[in-house]
């Protein structure tokens, strides 16, 4: 056996390890469901505008992504997309939120709409901060 390092590792390598890290979970974790959670703002051609992804996963509504386009910023649509999330989220049996965001994007808007910052990781990823929130629902 060796060691082989990759700067530019395959999408197929990543799965590898990832599909073999999840068999371990599924042997060690509690059981749980996982979902996934898409909720848009589109035109009627059916171009987003605006949306929000994650999982649910056990207790927590995981968001990946939440984003709105610049010309509809500042008119609440993103606090909808997060309460359509939660809302959501509660009906399958969630009880908290998690979500990441990064210093230039949205930390305010959490903490606005109840969100707890639990970390900040600084100078990433140089210089810029990212940071973690929680909500109980």
């Amino acid at each position: 056996m060796k060691f082989k390092i990759i700067a530019n590792v395959s999408k197929q390598d990543v799965e590898e390890i990832h599909s073999q890290l999840k068999k371990y979970n599924r042997l060690k974790r509690e059981a749980s469901e996982s979902i996934p959670l898409g909720i848009f703002y589109e035109e009627i051609e059916g171009e987003k505008k605006a949306g929000l992804t994650g999982e649910l996963f056990g207790n927590w509504l995981c968001i990946e992504y939440l984003w709105v386009s610049e010309e509809l910023r500042g008119q609440g649509l993103g606090g909808e997309l997060l309460e359509a999330a939660e809302k959501e989220a509660v009906l399958h049996g969630a009880k908290y939120v998690f979500v990441d965001t990064f210093d230039f994007q949205a930390p305010g808007f959490y903490v606005k709409h109840g969100y707890e910052q639990v970390f900040k990781l600084f100078n990433y990823p140089y210089t810029g901060a990212r940071y973690y929130y929680i909500k109980r629902l």
